[in-house]
């Protein structure tokens, strides 16, 4: 068997366990809350008006009516925004924001229930989660993993939200791996690129299933061939390893979800700069120099220290780490036009220094450390080594942290009761027998 046909085998069978159900539930209610924050935001604004329609399957937060393709293009690139969507650390890879829009608009389209989500979503995770760990770190270097590896998350849900075989399942995801692209590129200005490649993917994903379950076929071994997948958009790839646990070890059970609202690569030195300054009660009027070694891709994708614009902010590791010490956390409202014309803010990006650490980039991308050091202008100086990221499966989130987070996203887009009550049918969605019966957002 080629390797999409053993994902195709396992994504038609699947068979989660209980632990897999559970962290499915958390990473729906975990896309939804950056699904709903991000509909208020361009470019998803924009795409509502520049594909009008009616459907089956519905837009985040108000219901709206779209085709399954056009709902997961508009509600995966809502998602992925405000950066508030979840990693998989060891593929440098977003899978909610692919997997679940895509899912969501086929359950719905067919009529399906919770659990037939939940099986979708979970199917989308295990098989892109491993070919983004496969792929990595080498397909970093140019290519956006939720971009490429996103299709094959996106189709293997959208195969399992129609219910096809093996077979079909198969060739949906090689029709889903010559569609895959999206250059790493776009992060380096504040244009709109990002977010739709998360919007491309899951509408790739959703194309590719449909056209399967009408016959279309697609080229057996894309991901290993000669000219495949692997071989051009990576380096010295071993397909083996990531299929030897596939079925007994659930890797959506690693899933991190996001404690701030931008890049992931700033999390460690947040959580060291919030820690420093509680624990010593620090006053970020003190501060003369904050000193952040961390890994290669935080500073190369990360380094911007003067950053103008939303999209900037949420990639600059100095601008957040001056917020994070000034406010505690960082959250979307760090990166509205008030907050980015703050100059006392800007003054402490300013005093904050990026070096690499020769430690951290050898332990990425199976870790995210970063050593902060915050010196006083009196001259004392005060140091933590972060191994790890809060959210992370060896610092995770709870449950209860989770729901607080999406109450804080959402209470503001659709008032404190339909957040509560949303909040409440995802938490139970596996009793769910049709999805419709179920505000997307508002009640």
């Amino acid at each position: 068997m080629t390797v999409i046909e053993r994902f195709a085998a396992f994504a038609a069978e699947i068979d989660p366990q209980p632990e897999a159900v559970a962290a499915g539930k958390l990473c729906l209610l975990d896309w939804m809350g950056a699904a709903i924050a991000g509909s208020q935001e361009a470019p998803a604004t924009m795409l509502r008006r520049a594909f009008p329609g009616d459907g089956p399957a519905r837009l985040v937060p108000d219901g709206e009516g779209r085709d399954p393709r056009t709902a997961a293009l508009i509600n995966a690139t809502a998602s992925h925004i405000v950066e508030v969507d979840d990693i998989y650390r060891s593929g440098l890879y977003h899978p909610g924001v692919v997997t679940i829009p895509a899912a969501l608009a086929l359950c719905e389209a067919e009529g399906r229930s919770g659990t037939d989500l939940l099986r979708a979503i979970i199917a989308g995770y295990e098989v892109s989660n491993r070919i983004a760990r496969a792929v990595n770190p080498a397909h970093y270097e140019y290519w956006h993993t939720t971009a490429t590896v996103g299709h094959f998350g996106a189709a293997a849900a959208a195969c399992s939200a129609l219910g096809l075989d093996a077979g079909k399942t198969a060739h949906a995801l090689a029709t889903a791996t010559t569609f895959a692209a999206g250059l790493r590129h776009a992060f380096s200005s504040d244009a709109m690129s990002k977010p739709l490649h998360a919007g491309r993917a899951a509408e790739g994903g959703v194309a590719a299933a449909l056209m399967a379950r009408e016959g279309v076929t697609g080229v057996a071994d894309m991901l290993e061939g000669p000219r495949g997948f692997g071989m051009a958009l990576a380096r010295d790839v071993d397909w083996d390893g990531p299929m030897a646990d596939l079925g007994t070890h659930w890797t959506i059970c690693e899933t991190t979800p996001k404690a701030y609202a931008c890049c992931g690569h700033n999390f460690a030195a947040l959580d060291a700069i919030g820690e420093l300054m509680q624990e010593h009660d620090l006053d970020s009027s003190g501060i003369a120099e904050i000193r952040i070694a961390s890994y290669r891709a935080a500073l190369e994708i990360c380094g911007n220290p003067d950053p103008r614009s939303a999209a900037e902010g949420r990639f600059s590791l100095p601008w957040c780490a001056a917020v994070m010490a000034s406010q505690g956390s960082v959250t979307p409202d760090a990166f509205t036009p008030d907050a980015l014309a703050d100059p006392v803010l800007h003054a402490l990006a300013a005093r904050v220094v990026l070096e690499l650490d020769e430690e951290a980039e050898a332990r990425f991308p199976n870790a995210r450390s970063a050593t902060v050091t915050i010196t006083l202008t009196d001259g004392r100086e005060f140091e933590r080594y972060r191994p790890t990221r809060k959210g992370d499966p060896d610092d995770p989130m709870s449950a209860d942290d989770l729901r607080k987070k999406f109450l804080a996203l959402t209470r503001p887009v659709l008032g404190e009761t339909p957040s509560e009550a949303l909040a409440d049918h995802l938490f139970t969605i596996e009793r769910i027998a049709n999805l419709h019966k179920i505000p997307v957002g508002q009640a």
